[in-house]
């Protein structure tokens, strides 16, 4: 297969989950504008535990690329690589938090920093282990994650209120709008979570292909 066939199958495999996954993040956005339940659209730092959010997408969508891709005759040259590779992932990401962690208790620059820079690590070590699904989540990623970056932006700009614009913590140092957008928006979108989205994926996926390999018996020959 050219290089040029393959990008046009990843383009077709992301577009519908691109889709979705940006439909809801606009869901998400209007929905804490307009002072919608907490509980599905929660504007306080990081967002967390909102029903309505797209973190939760590459558990769906790492075993729908995983079969898809199986399916297509790219099964993982090696279970064991494709599973393991993403748990190494983990606890590098792991171990980056819990570093941050030690030098301060709270989200900070520096902190911010170190963590996205395990998580890059994290990232580029996830090729080794099924190259055909990464390349099909760092994809995936981009598409669902660069719309976040800019809506961050715009959010950060005009403070709106939204979990894409408050501080972390309240502790968090005051700054400009745009050095504030590059600490907690455009290097976590585009970093870490570029790699939980890859590494996640990559970990259900990567459990799903070798039950699929297993099942279909095929095997792809080892890389060089």
């Amino acid at each position: 297969m050219s290089a040029t066939s393959n990008r046009i199958s990843i383009v077709r495999m992301i577009l519908w989950p691109s889709i979705i996954t940006l439909a809801i993040t606009v869901l998400r956005l209007v929905g804490e504008l307009q002072h919608w339940s907490p509980r599905f659209f929660n504007p306080e730092p990081g967002g967390g535990g909102a029903l309505v959010g797209i973190s939760w997408l590459p558990l769906i969508f790492g075993v729908y690329f995983a079969l898809r891709l199986v399916g297509a005759g790219e099964a993982p040259p090696s279970a064991s690589r494709a599973i393991f590779t993403p748990v190494i992932g983990i606890v590098l990401i792991v171990a980056g938090a819990v570093a941050s962690t030690v030098i301060s208790n709270t989200p900070s620059p520096g902190t911010i920093v170190l963590i996205n820079l395990a998580g890059l690590i994290a990232l580029v070590i996830q090729r080794y282990g099924w190259p055909a699904l990464f390349k099909t989540l760092l994809a995936y990623a981009f598409a669902a994650r660069i719309p976040v970056a800019l809506i961050m932006l715009v959010a950060i700009y005009k403070n709106w209120g939204t979990h894409y614009d408050v501080a972390p913590t309240p502790e968090f140092p005051a700054m400009h709008w745009f050095l504030k957008w590059l600490l907690i928006g455009a290097l976590p979108q585009l970093l870490i979570w570029i790699a939980f989205t890859v590494i996640v994926g990559g970990l259900v996926g990567g459990i799903t292909g070798a039950i699929a390999r297993r099942k279909t018996g095929t095997r792809q020959p080892e890389a060089a």
